[in-house]
């Protein structure tokens, strides 16, 4: 008996749902019939995509890295970034960074360390010694990020685990 009534309400709650509705195509239309403003507005699955859509976002130029600077800076929390760098048409000439957090200790970079393996779209230093070591220079608007990956043996004890990429400004060579 309770089979039977365990049933009944299984079918009843089945008959109660609702199938999706498949979206009706209209008879063939040739393309030429069809409305240009549905060809245009692309349909976004991915909600970031859709929320990207109609904003006037431009790509970064590929254009080769041109930058000098020659800085010091101290942030909020005591962090201490030195920098010496020149690139000439995406071509490191001079790299010396030096960033010393305070409490973990600092990060020494030196060209002569490093060999450049690329130029576009981003210059890019490999370490002699360490081959996962690497240090990323590209242009982001007015601004030039250096980013270091995998360089935990530039550092003393785990300072490149608080290591963030140096920014500079292009035109005045100031980092920050």
């Amino acid at each position: 008996m309770r089979l039977l009534w365990t049933l009944l309400a299984a079918l009843m709650l089945v008959s109660c749902a609702e199938t999706p509705k498949t979206p009706e195509e209209p008879a063939a239309q040739s393309s030429a019939e069809k409305p240009a403003a549905a060809e245009e507005t692309p349909k976004f699955k991915n909600s970031t995509l859709k929320y990207l859509a109609n904003r006037n976002l431009k790509p970064q130029p590929t254009r080769p890295l041109n930058v000098r600077s020659r800085c010091s800076h101290k942030d909020a929390i005591g962090t201490q970034t030195r920098l010496d760098l020149l690139v000439k048409e995406a071509d490191v000439k001079k790299f010396d960074a030096q960033v010393s957090m305070k409490g973990y200790g600092t990060c020494r970079f030196n060209l002569d360390d490093f060999e450049q393996v690329e130029k576009l779209p981003q210059a890019l230093l490999r370490h002699k010694r360490q081959s996962d070591c690497l240090v990323r220079m590209w242009e982001q608007g007015p601004k030039v990020t250096i980013a270091f990956n995998s360089c935990p043996k530039s550092c003393e004890g785990q300072a490149f685990d608080y290591l963030w990429p140096i920014m500079v400004e292009a035109k005045s060579g100031q980092c920050f």
